[in-house]
């Protein structure tokens, strides 16, 4: 398991990025896969940092964690905001309809919960935990000679 502890501030989301590459790096994890899910922790870390403490006038951090299984690579962020749930949005409207005709927000939510193969939420005391879960890309077969 690999952590990361930032300040809840705009200038913490390079480390973050960086951290969530090097996690994806490690799990061997196709370039698609990696970057959904750089910008799914990015969609979430960025209104974690503007909505739950910027707008709020609170101060916080941001702690990350990211572990591996033989199937999955895990990333969470924990944040001590107000209480958010992600998976408690509404799906936006009008996602056929032209740009200049869409309601302004939860774009980017629905995009980066729908950007991982699994996302979950929870309130633990006076936290928020989003963890973001991707499936590992499976390793081909070694042929030997003649094989």
């Amino acid at each position: 398991m690999h952590t990361l502890t930032v300040p809840g501030t705009l200038d913490s989301l390079g480390l973050i990025r960086d951290f969530v590459k090097s996690a994806a790096a490690e799990a061997g994890t196709d370039r698609t896969r990696a970057y959904r899910l750089q910008l799914a922790v990015d969609e979430i870390a960025t209104n974690i940092i503007m909505h739950g403490y910027a707008e709020t006038g609170l101060d916080g951090n941001l702690g990350l964690q990211s572990w591996l299984t033989d199937a999955t690579l895990t990333v969470s962020i924990e944040d001590t905001a107000m209480p958010y749930n992600p998976l408690e949005q509404a799906v936006p409207g009008a996602l056929d309809a032209p740009l200049e005709k869409r309601p302004t927000g939860g774009l980017g939510v629905y995009l980066a919960i729908r950007s991982v193969d699994n996302f979950m939420y929870e309130r633990a005391g006076d936290r928020n935990r989003n963890v973001f879960i991707v499936n590992r890309e499976s390793t081909p077969p070694i042929v030997g000679p003649g094989g």
